[in-house]
């Protein structure tokens, strides 16, 4: 797509719904103007890829096998495992919080092998999980995932900023200095390193994400130690699964499966940075296969240890003077008599939050630019830079919504903290919904069009039965994660804060159809080689 003067300033025309240009008249309704519009728009979208491979729009391929990998393994693994672990421990009871790890897990790598196969057949695509929906869904659906997909990331560095302040107020030292300065001096820390361009953004996340997997390793083997006594505290063994009990009860489990979802948040990173991946058809599939590692071993682990060694009606989960001291990490050190590795954690889990600050603006300023080329959003915003291939004016509007975290100041960190995260939690759910449907209906596009499934090179396992778990789940899930909004009594307040993305959707699915006219293409129609692996020159061959 070229930066023309008059693609910045003309209107927004999604890729996929120009058939409005070509036949204002009846655009949809005949069959064989249908087939030609079709025709054409495939033909303008494959000139469009053209140029975008020319144009400054174009993301720089810089990440490897090993990026992705370990981003996918503890890119994401941030305050919402290290301290929402706690509050899952707390709320359903050792038993049950493994169990929501391993129901809401499964629903994980269900829907991260929808994108392992989507992003590898497609491993041209610039504009990630943006352009599946568009493509195999509906340009509304592709509109909506990606302002979802925004918004959340936009959230989810917000809640960043929030919690950062709260967590250098451990240290007495650090509390002189206001909560709006620490907000303001991380925010321009993440935007320094984004502004140096994917290489170095990739090179940090791998490290950071080393320095953490290697924390948990170090808290599964210290946990051991205090759960057989060695550090002079008794034997502990299964004593807190019998008393207070395994579980707690059936509400506090539903609310544990939401929470536990957006604490999932981020493992389809992998189809964003497959974008700016050298050779992605074979770095994505690495990537997403070690996602049940992930979730086994550092999320289920996680629960299984503090569970281990930390009682659920311990009041400290619920009820402390900072995250550092909610975490139920802390909880177990100092119930094993190792009260100074309470500051040491503290440490890791600011280091996780640079992490995750990190990773926010890179997803969501990546999202942005990505719907611009897909041209749902004005094309300015998907400029990049010439030398790093960085989407500034992408980045510059991402990192203002996540300005909602000065409402901090006021409101309260603690409140604040709370609100963001669960309105970010409905949005991670309907965008992995979308991505179970884009998969669905690639794979009935390709039966349709006469496509054999030998030409994927990766396979999603468990198909169809996986796609359709992941699809179903992801929905109900969406749908309960409101629950604490009823009982025990109706709050209207928290309702609007669980549901407001659901209307909001809605509403922009409709308006977004209405102004473009667009419809959701027959399966005949659905275009298999654009970007495709048969026929972009990564691949070597052609169909």
């Amino acid at each position: 797509m070229a930066n023309s003067q008059d693609d910045i300033a003309g209107p927004v025309v999604p890729a996929r719904a120009r058939t409005s240009e070509i036949s204002k008249a009846s655009p949809y309704t005949n069959d064989q103007e249908t087939a030609k519009v079709t025709q054409e728009t495939r033909s303008q979208e494959a000139s469009d890829a053209s140029r975008d491979a020319s144009s400054k729009q174009q993301l720089k391929r810089t990440l490897s096998a090993r990026h992705l990998v370990l981003i996918s393994l503890g890119g994401v693994i941030g305050p919402g495992l290290l301290v929402g672990s706690g509050t899952a421990l707390s709320e359903a009871g050792p038993v049950g919080a493994i169990l929501a790890y391993l129901v809401v897990g499964s629903v994980t790598w269900a829907t991260m092998m929808s994108v392992g196969e989507l992003a590898t057949a497609f491993p041209a695509s610039q504009s990630h999980l943006v352009d599946f929906a568009s493509r195999f869904l509906d340009p509304a659906a592709g509109f909506v995932l990606g302002f979802l997909y925004w918004t959340l990331w936009c959230l989810v560095l917000a809640n960043e900023l929030v919690a950062v302040g709260i967590l250098f107020a451990f240290w007495e030292g650090a509390r002189v200095v206001p909560q709006g300065a620490w907000i303001a001096i991380f925010l321009v820390f993440f935007l320094c390193i984004s502004l140096l361009g994917v290489a170095t953004w990739g090179e940090l996340e791998f490290w950071l994400a080393s320095i953490k997997i290697l924390f948990l390793i170090v808290f599964f083997i210290i946990s051991i130690v205090i759960n057989t006594g060695g550090t002079g505290q008794g034997y502990i063994g299964f004593r807190y699964f019998r008393n207070p009990g395994s579980f707690t009860d059936f509400p506090g489990f539903v609310s544990v499966l939401t929470l536990v979802a957006t604490q999932f948040a981020g493992t389809e990173i992998t189809a964003t940075c497959a974008a700016e991946a050298r050779r992605p058809e074979r770095a994505v599939p690495r990537a997403v296969t070690s996602v049940m590692w992930r979730i086994l071993v550092f999320y289920v682990g996680t629960a299984f240890f503090i569970g281990l060694n930390v009682p659920s009606n311990d009041d400290r989960l619920a009820n402390a003077s900072s995250k550092a001291a909610a975490s139920p990490l802390t909880i177990a050190m100092q119930r094993g008599a190792i009260e100074a590795a309470a500051s040491a954690i503290n440490a890791i889990i600011i280091v996780s939050i640079v992490s995750a600050g990190n990773s926010s603006l890179y997803v969501a300023s990546r999202t942005l630019a990505a719907m611009a080329r897909e041209r749902l959003l004005p094309a300015f915003l998907g400029w990049t830079t010439k030398k790093t291939q960085v989407p500034v004016p992408a980045l510059l509007v991402s990192a203002a919504l996540s300005l909602i975290s000065l409402l901090s100041v006021s409101s309260g960190s603690s409140t604040t903290f709370t609100r963001i995260y669960s309105i970010s939690g409905i949005s991670i759910l309907l965008v992995w919904a979308l991505i179970a449907a884009s998969h669905i209906r690639m794979r009935s596009a390709m039966k349709v069009q006469g496509r054999s499934v030998s030409e994927l090179r990766f396979k999603a396992p468990l198909w169809p039965v996986g796609a359709w778990y992941a699809l179903i789940m992801n929905c109900f899930l969406a749908l309960i994660q409101g629950y604490g909004a009823f009982a025990p009594t109706f709050d209207i307040i928290n309702f609007v804060v669980f549901y407001i993305m659901l209307p909001v959707s809605i509403v922009l699915y409709i308006g977004f159809k209405i102004v473009f006219q667009t419809r959701i293409p027959r399966t005949s129609e659905i275009d298999l080689d654009t970007g495709s692996q048969l026929t972009h020159e990564l691949d070597g061959h052609s169909e």
